[in-house]
């Protein structure tokens, strides 16, 4: 087999020509939130926000609604419902997460265990990324289309935000609003990513790429191209592996990112294990290395 036909045989079907665009919108607008999560430490809050949209989506389909409308309400309230538990109890933020999100989930599966369809719903759960038609593709890219263009646009309130959410509210922005604007967005991104990989693993495509950019530089700039690119990259290779390996696509997409965070945590540059242990050991034995006497010098008259 040439190289040639090795790269577009895949590509012959339309099934894959449809699951390698929605796998790459998909992993470019989960990439570039997951910068801004990163930064502001919201791993765990986009954690139980991908879940707790399950419900959410479960009966959008129910009402006959678009699935991001259920997505955007679920989500607002597993944020208001674990401020209220965080609020008026003597349970921590962590524990208040995990409380909400689970619940919620579990919610989502006891609606899909009773819930008539003639489709089979659990794809929600684990992704169906061979499977989508052209209205899933449509949803995706109007989605991530709209998330992309605002997170674009307010880029710069958002990172103020992130950095220094005072300043932000001296001039005039209100960080209330902008973290609720970021978690509205972050359940529309969650619809996108669930077409292609399901809720399961919607939160590995919301982490893993901006905690891989962001052991690679220190500029955030730099770090909004990165995160897609690198996303987007192990993207295309995940589904060429589940094509080649017979393996579920969702899964090999993540475990290629996944692969891609350890060998960038192992050997970046300046914040990789083995450059940081080096520079470590080099200055321990600067350290410890004996002063040299100085040398004198005689002139011969």
């Amino acid at each position: 087999m040439s190289i040639f036909e090795f790269l577009l045989d895949p590509f012959d079907f339309v099934f894959m020509q449809r699951a390698l665009a929605v796998t790459v919108i998909a992993a470019v607008v989960c990439a570039v939130l997951s910068c801004w999560l990163v930064l502001i430490g919201w791993s765990l809050m986009g954690d139980a926000v991908s879940h707790a949209v399950l419900p959410g989506v479960v009966l959008a389909y129910i009402a006959g609604v678009p699935f991001a409308v259920g997505a955007v309400l679920f989500g607002f309230l597993a944020v208001g419902l674990i401020g209220a538990v965080r609020d008026t109890s003597r349970v921590k933020e962590d524990a208040a997460i995990g409380i909400v999100f689970t619940t919620l989930f579990a919610l989502g599966l006891v609606l899909i265990s009773v819930t008539p369809s003639q489709s089979d719903l659990t794809h929600i759960i684990f992704g169906n990324l061979l499977g989508l038609s052209h209205e899933d593709l449509f949803q995706v890219l109007v989605l991530g289309t709209i998330t992309l263009v605002i997170l674009i646009l307010k880029h710069r309130d958002f990172t103020l935000f992130a950095f220094d959410p005072t300043h932000a509210h001296a001039i005039g922005l209100n960080p209330r609003l902008l973290g609720a604007f970021l978690l509205g967005l972050l359940a529309l991104t969650s619809v996108v990513a669930l077409q292609a990989v399901g809720v399961v693993l919607v939160v590995a495509m919301l982490i893993i790429p901006g905690a891989t950019a962001y052991l690679l530089t220190d500029r955030f700039g730099r770090m909004l191209v990165l995160a897609p690119t690198i996303s987007a990259a192990c993207a295309v290779v995940g589904l060429y592996a589940s094509y080649y390996l017979d393996a579920a696509s969702g899964g090999m997409v993540v475990l290629v990112q996944g692969a891609a965070f350890t060998l960038v945590y192992l050997f970046s540059p300046r914040h990789g294990l083995v450059a940081t242990r080096l520079a470590a050991a080099r200055r321990r034995k600067a350290a410890s290395a004996p002063e040299q006497p100085a040398r004198t010098h005689t002139l011969a008259g």
